[in-house]
């Protein structure tokens, strides 16, 4: 038990030193930033969907540096080929023989930009990649560093000409974040921070990658009962026979659920799950992996809106 104890504060000390970190470049979104953490602690990867310059980019780049990891970043276009991606096999004249030379998934932070212009093949490429947590190039299997940690954008305007990702792609996101435009108060301080410096600049290094390796081992020993796990299943049964929505969630909707929730849980320094981390979970994981009606979506009802009301509507267990 005391072995426990000390696994959970280590993770609690680690992801605030990592929400600290990162807040010096990315003022104001302490939730954001806090839900992005545990994405990386659950060892997921994350679509990051909204407007430009909201700070995408200084958020993947200011995470990068907070675990002193090596950031790399992939422009995607229509013309962008598999192997732009993944890394391609170079044919040595010289040697009379070919070498691999990876592509930017080999790095601990990818950013992948605006993965909606790309063509599906190259999209399904990188999505198998994010699985498998590895590359095949002409029959050689090349493993991925460990952390590997993608985050895909894409704008939610604009979207005449793009590839959109089906409903099985988003699937394999572990969640979908938005920054949102800051407040009055937040933008001015921006202003000034930036106004001579670049607040990348001013991230160091707050953990180790072996230290981040461990977290995301110990985050699944986090404690899960019976209860807990029949109450994440309810939820997720439930967003396949609701009214409002067409497609409810998958089964590894439960199974991601599940893990945020105990990494929910040892960030706030507790042994074991409860109903209030698998409801802080909810919307984070499920949101993007359901789909509401036509008339539903037309009257501006989101998808979260929809994960409350389910929450409301479960039973939850009794500790």
């Amino acid at each position: 038990m005391i072995g426990v104890m000390s696994q959970v504060q280590e993770i609690k000390g680690l992801s605030e030193a990592l929400i600290n970190e990162v807040g010096k470049a990315v003022l104001g979104k302490r939730e954001v930033i806090s839900d992005a953490v545990l994405c990386l602690l659950c060892n997921g990867h994350v679509l990051l969907e909204d407007i430009p310059g909201v700070g995408k980019t200084t958020l993947a780049k200011a995470l990068a540096r907070a675990i002193g990891g090596i950031f790399k970043r992939a422009q995607f276009t229509p013309d962008m080929l598999p192997a732009d991606v993944t890394g391609a096999a170079i044919y040595l004249q010289n040697e009379q023989r070919f070498e691999f030379r990876p592509g930017p998934l080999f790095a601990n932070v990818i950013l992948i930009d605006e993965i909606n212009r790309a063509t599906p093949k190259t999209q399904s490429a990188l999505l198998e990649a994010m699985e498998e947590r590895q590359v095949s190039v002409d029959g050689e299997t090349h493993p991925l560093p460990k952390p590997c940690f993608v985050i895909a954008t894409q704008n939610n305007i604009e979207m005449t000409g793009t590839y959109p990702l089906p409903e099985a792609q988003l699937d394999r996101f572990f969640a979908r974040l938005s920054l949102g435009y800051p407040g009055r108060d937040i933008e001015a301080d921006m202003l000034l921070s930036r106004q001579t410096d670049d607040v990348i600049d001013s991230v160091v290094p707050a953990i180790t990658l072996d230290q981040l390796v461990s977290a995301q081992t110990a985050v699944r020993e986090i404690g899960v009962s019976d209860a807990i796990r029949e109450y994440i299943v309810s939820i997720v049964h439930e967003t396949r026979e609701h009214a409002l929505l067409t497609l409810g969630a998958s089964p590894r909707g439960s199974l991601y659920m599940m893990r945020a929730a105990q990494a929910k849980a040892a960030m706030s320094g507790d042994e074991w799950v409860t109903p209030d981390h698998v409801k802080a979970v909810a919307p984070l994981t499920l949101s993007h992996r359901v789909m509401a009606r036509g008339e539903v979506r037309a009257r501006g009802t989101t998808n979260q809106e929809i994960i409350r009301q389910i929450l409301n509507s479960v039973t939850v267990p009794i500790p």
